[in-house]
């Protein structure tokens, strides 16, 4: 085992990551290559359904079609929205702003003590005041 910390994707990171996005940094796709797991938050195909429907993003395919094949890649994995991780998305310490899509994730980040890989602004300055394990993907 590589020892490299298992990951959690913003939803942006993983439309990049599949669809082969050169904006993400060779470090941050180094780090999902080698990590043992990589989440995705329970809210990221909503996230990704809604700017599809917004007309945000466009995939080659439809999207339930898309996230079937997203999450059957060896070593993605989905995780829950549990009742813990949605309270706790409301009781997050310190600033992060009122996205609930964004307070969803880092409350997953941060129940599955993991890193959150972003581009994410907002995200990334939460991350550095301590409240949230991140690594920029740009």
């Amino acid at each position: 085992m590589s020892g490299a910390p298992p990951l959690l994707l913003d939803t942006h990171v993983l439309v990049w990551l599949v669809e082969g996005d050169a904006q993400m940094a060779a470090t941050a796709q180094g780090a999902i290559a080698a990590a043992p797991t990589v989440w995705i938050s329970a809210i990221t195909p909503w996230e990704i359904g809604m700017l599809v429907a917004k007309g945000r993003l466009t995939l080659a395919k439809d999207v339930q079609e898309w996230m079937d094949e997203v999450l059957a890649l060896t070593g993605l994995r989905l995780a829950p929205l549990s009742p813990a991780v949605a309270i706790a998305s409301s009781r997050l310490p310190g600033e992060l702003h009122g996205d609930p899509a964004d307070r969803l994730i880092a409350a997953t980040a941060r129940h599955l003590d993991v890193t959150l890989v972003t581009a994410d602004v907002k995200l990334l300055s939460y991350g550095a005041a301590g409240h949230l394990k991140v690594l920029a993907a740009r």
